[in-house]
């Protein structure tokens, strides 16, 4: 039986969240996963005993993180640095890829839950889009907006940023994206400076 080795740990699991944002779940499996990552596939069941349940949600966590880490740090600078970055974030994915891949969170959200093992993986993106919600919303509150619509921006600026990616997969132009962020820039520029002269 091989022997625990984070850094290769890591990387099946780095490979798994970019599987997914390209191809998404259903086509995603343990062999396709060994033979990306050039892993013997019985170490990398050794590494997943529960399977594709545990890579796919081990995954979504790891996309979760990176994201959530980037973002936290951005809104260290206030709630616009914070949004630029999200959606910077995104564009880059999106054009480095040449509209290939687009976010493993929302694929995995967007899969049919037929059973078990898909329920879990919905649990854990619904994790993640409230993890990025509380952190943008929790900034824009800070700076003054209500709370409750603190709430509905930071659910909007994430929704129209998976949308964006969706249409820029679609039509292999990234005009979408840049429409949506010059869009939510002006929303919340305009937001924070009405907050402000109140």
């Amino acid at each position: 039986m091989p022997r625990t080795n984070p850094e290769a740990r890591l990387r099946l699991v780095a490979t798994a969240a970019d599987m997914l944002r390209r191809r998404g779940m259903n086509a995603t499996s343990i062999r396709e996963l060994a033979k990306a990552a050039k892993a013997p596939l019985g170490s990398t069941y050794h590494y997943f005993p529960n399977g594709k349940k545990q890579v796919v949600i081990e995954a979504v966590n790891f996309a979760g993180d990176k994201i959530s880490g980037m973002l936290q740090k951005s809104l260290e600078k206030g709630a616009v640095a914070g949004l630029e970055t999200f959606l910077q974030i995104w564009r880059d994915v999106i054009e480095s890829t040449e509209f290939q891949a687009g976010c493993p969170v929302i694929a995995v959200a967007m899969e049919q839950a037929t059973n078990e093992d898909v329920e879990a993986a919905h649990e854990a993106a619904a994790k993640v889009f409230n993890r990025w919600q509380k952190l943008l919303s929790t900034s824009l509150a800070e700076e003054g907006i209500e709370q409750s619509r603190a709430n509905a921006l930071a659910t909007m600026y994430i929704a129209s940023a998976e949308g964006a990616l969706g249409i820029c997969r679609a039509t292999k132009d990234i005009s979408a994206f840049d429409q949506v962020t010059e869009q939510l820039r002006f929303l919340l520029e305009t937001t924070l400076k009405e907050t402000r002269t109140k």
